[in-house]
């Protein structure tokens, strides 16, 4: 027979060698848990009713890919006791191989005999192997405290579970006070002209957000000349749209960077369209504020279209509002093509046609007038930006009661 086809035969002795070694239970790569938790997390009834995630993280590195994936807890609870009684607790602990139910010789004892029969010990629940995992855990507790200090509570496991199970509800159930208002997540949406750019610079200025604008986002990804850049280098350069598809992947990429999800951000120029926002929260990109800056077209044509930019410092001009400071400064002005009273309407009327849809599927959104000074503007922004979030925030596009 063919060596390469003879069936392969497994000495009884390897069976032996991989239970001491943990051959059959070897670790999956942290980068794979983590996606499948983010997939899972990105379900409708996650998104709707919240989770509790438990068993991960165990270290510091798989709460930092945790936190680079987006995925941030309200709450982290710790539970702590002795080493002595933990171990004593892992020296008891019986499973139900048909239900999975975990039951204790001591404390959690079924009353039915034959659920009591079945019941055995897990294989890695040794006295040894259980002090090597609390050597474990004692080596990344610290990391993980620090991690996640801000929303973190210990609380003693060393007493009946009921008592536990009370405390670890009651804070579940606690509101965070923080410093600062929140960890921004703001959308702002406005027609051209709004001061959208300007707005998303004042707050990111002063509450050290990721002020995310997406045109420049996808500029910057294309000249980074990477794979995605080449994709939708054609686009930019022919002045086409860029579709939705790669746009999302661009966006949520970034979104999902640390400083993103540790910092907030302050996102402009998408969504563009219904289609778009629910794509975003299809991605558990859900923002804790929108704002929608408002201004009539006349507003926006006498503000954009007489706009002119100096080639030479880089200065802006305003034929109205600030003019030229010389002959020689305005003879080299140049007026960008987009800025056109043509293209200005254009833009507009595709702003308008999307805007109501919008609005309906951001209902708690506030509308803010921008046809003012832009720090006035600023203060009205600020101001809503700091009370408290509501107790519920809109799920595809329903309307919160």
């Amino acid at each position: 027979m063919d060596a390469t086809t003879k069936p392969l035969r497994i000495p009884p002795e390897m069976s032996i060698y991989a239970e001491e070694h943990d051959i059959y239970e070897l670790e999956i790569p942290v980068d794979i848990w983590i996606k499948l938790i983010q997939q899972r997390l990105l379900k409708i009834d996650c998104v709707r009713q919240g989770w509790v995630l438990e068993g991960i993280p165990q270290t510091h590195r798989e709460a930092v890919s945790l936190q680079e994936a987006g995925v941030i807890p309200d709450h982290v609870v710790l539970l702590e006791a002795p080493d002595a009684v933990l171990i004593e607790r892992s020296h008891g602990k019986r499973v139900d191989p048909i239900t999975g139910d975990i039951y204790h010789v001591t404390f959690i004892w079924p009353e039915d005999n034959e659920v009591a029969h079945r019941l055995e010990r897990q294989t890695s629940d040794s006295e040894e192997q259980g002090v090597t995992q609390l050597m474990k855990q004692h080596q990344e507790v610290t990391a993980l405290r620090r991690t996640y200090q801000y929303c973190l509570k210990s609380i003693d496991a060393d007493q009946p579970f009921v008592d536990v199970f009370d405390q670890v509800l009651t804070y579940v159930l606690s509101r965070h006070r923080s410093v600062a208002p929140h960890t921004p997540r703001v959308l702002l949406f406005g027609p051209p002209g709004s001061g959208k750019s300007l707005q998303a610079k004042l707050i990111s200025q002063k509450y050290n957000t990721v002020n995310l604008c997406c045109s420049e986002l996808l500029e910057a990804v294309c000249a980074d000349a990477t794979s995605m850049g080449e994709l939708i280098k054609p686009y930019l350069e022919s002045g086409q749209q860029v579709p939705d598809s790669m746009v999302l992947q661009i966006l949520t990429d970034r979104l999902s960077k640390l400083d993103c999800t540790t910092r907030g951000w302050v996102l402009h120029g998408f969504p563009r369209d219904l289609e778009q926002a629910e794509k975003l929260q299809e991605a558990n990109f859900i923002p804790s504020r929108v704002f929608f800056l408002e201004m009539t077209d006349d507003v926006v044509i006498e503000r954009v279209s007489l706009t002119s930019v100096d080639p030479v410092t880089g200065d802006r001009y305003h034929s109205l509002y600030k003019p030229a400071p010389s002959p020689k400064v305005q003879g080299r002005l140049q007026f960008h093509p987009k800025d056109s009273e043509a293209q200005l309407l254009q833009r507009l009327k595709e702003y308008w046609a999307n805007s109501s849809s919008l609005q309906a599927f951001y209902p708690e959104a506030v509308h803010i007038s921008a046809d003012q000074d832009p720090h006035t503007v600023f203060e009205s922004l600020e101001s809503r930006l700091v009370v408290p979030l509501p107790k519920s925030l809109p799920v595809k596009g329903e309307n919160s009661t």
